[in-house]
C-alpha cells in the first residue's frame, strides 16, 4: 500500500473525501440537481407560466407529475425551473461574499491599524443588527428580483468570512516565509496573493459551502415572504409562499411539499459537504 507521506496533497484530500459517504452521496444530490436545472427548458413538460384551467390546483397524475398549483401550472415544471434561480441565486451571492469578505478581511488581517479598525468597525456594525429585519427592509426598498437578493446576500453575509480570513491572516504574516518574502523585496499585493492567500483556502472553502446554503435559505425566505422573487419566475422561495394558505397545508400537500423537500436537500446535502470538506481539509485527520 502506498505511504501515506508519499501521497500528494490533493490525493490524500480525495481520499478522505471518498471515504466520507454523506459528502459522496451529497454530491451525486447536488449534481443531480444542478444538471436538472440547467436542462430544466428540455425537461419540464409545460412552461412555467402555462395555465391549464381545467386542472387548478389539481392532485399529481399523468399529465402533471407533480400536480398543478393555484392558477394551474405544472409543479414539477416549475420545481425545475425554479432549481435554477434558487441555486443562481445561492452559489452567486457566495462568489459575491467571500470575494468582499476574503479582500477586506486580508487587507485588515495584513496592514492592521488604522486600516483593520476601520474595516472591522463597519464588521462590527454591519453584524449587530439582525439580519432579516435588515434584508427585509432592504428589498422593500429596492424591490423584489434575484439581482436584488443576491446584492442583499452578499452585502450582508461577507463579514462572517472577513473575520476568518482575518483571524487567519493575523497569524500567517508573523511566520518565517512572510519575512523571507518581504526580505526578496515582494510588494504587499504579491504577499498577500501569492503567499497569504493560498494558505486560508481551507476554511474559505468550507465556509463557501455554508454560504451557499444560506444563501438558498435567505432566498426561500425572502420569497415566501413576497420579498425575494418576483411571483412571475418561479423558485423553490416563492413556490413554498402557498403553503400560508391553512387549506393548502391541510389538503394541497403537493404545491408546497415538493419544493420544501428540494430545499431541504439541497441545504442538507451542501452541509454534509461542507463537513466532509472540512474533515478532507484537516491534516491532523489520517486517511
Amino acid at each position: 500500500m502506498e505511504n501515506y507521506e508519499e501521497i500528494s496533497p490533493s490525493k490524500v484530500i480525495m481520499l478522505k473525501l471518498k471515504k466520507n459517504k454523506l459528502a459522496m452521496f451529497s454530491i451525486v444530490v447536488l449534481t443531480i440537481f444542478i444538471i436538472a436545472s440547467i436542462l430544466a427548458s428540455s425537461l419540464a413538460p409545460y412552461a412555467i407560466d402555462e395555465i391549464d384551467l381545467d386542472n387548478i390546483e389539481s392532485p399529481p397524475s399523468k399529465e402533471h407529475y407533480l400536480g398543478t398549483d393555484d392558477l394551474g401550472r405544472d409543479v414539477y415544471s416549475r420545481i425545475l425551473h425554479g432549481g435554477r434561480v434558487s441555486l443562481t441565486v445561492g452559489i452567486t451571492a457566495s462568489i459575491m461574499q467571500i470575494t468582499i469578505g476574503v479582500t477586506l478581511g486580508a487587507i485588515a488581517g495584513y496592514f492592521g491599524g488604522i486600516v483593520d479598525s476601520i474595516i472591522m468597525r463597519i464588521v462590527d456594525i454591519i453584524m449587530c443588527f439582525p439580519f432579516f429585519i435588515i434584508a427585509i427592509a432592504m428589498a422593500a426598498v429596492v424591490g423584489p428580483s434575484m439581482t436584488n437578493i443576491i446584492i442583499i446576500v452578499g452585502i450582508l453575509y461577507w463579514t462572517r468570512v472577513a473575520r476568518i480570513v482575518r483571524a487567519e491572516v493575523l497569524s500567517l504574516k508573523e511566520r518565517e516565509f512572510i519575512e523571507a518574502a518581504k526580505a526578496f523585496g515582494l510588494s504587499s499585493f504579491e504577499i498577500i496573493w501569492s503567499h497569504i492567500l493560498p494558505n486560508v483556502l481551507a476554511p474559505v472553502l468550507v465556509y463557501a459551502t455554508l454560504a451557499i446554503a444560506n444563501g438558498i435559505l435567505t432566498e426561500a425566505s425572502l420569497s415566501f415572504l413576497g420579498m425575494g422573487v418576483k411571483p412571475t419566475i418561479p423558485s423553490w422561495g416563492n413556490m413554498l409562499s402557498a403553503a400560508q394558505s391553512m387549506r393548502v397545508l391541510k389538503s394541497k400537500w403537493w404545491m408546497w411539499i415538493p419544493p420544501g423537500s428540494m430545499v431541504l436537500l439541497t441545504v442538507l446535502s451542501i452541509n454534509f459537504l461542507g463537513d466532509g470538506l472540512r474533515d478532507a481539509l484537516d491534516p491532523k485527520l489520517k486517511i
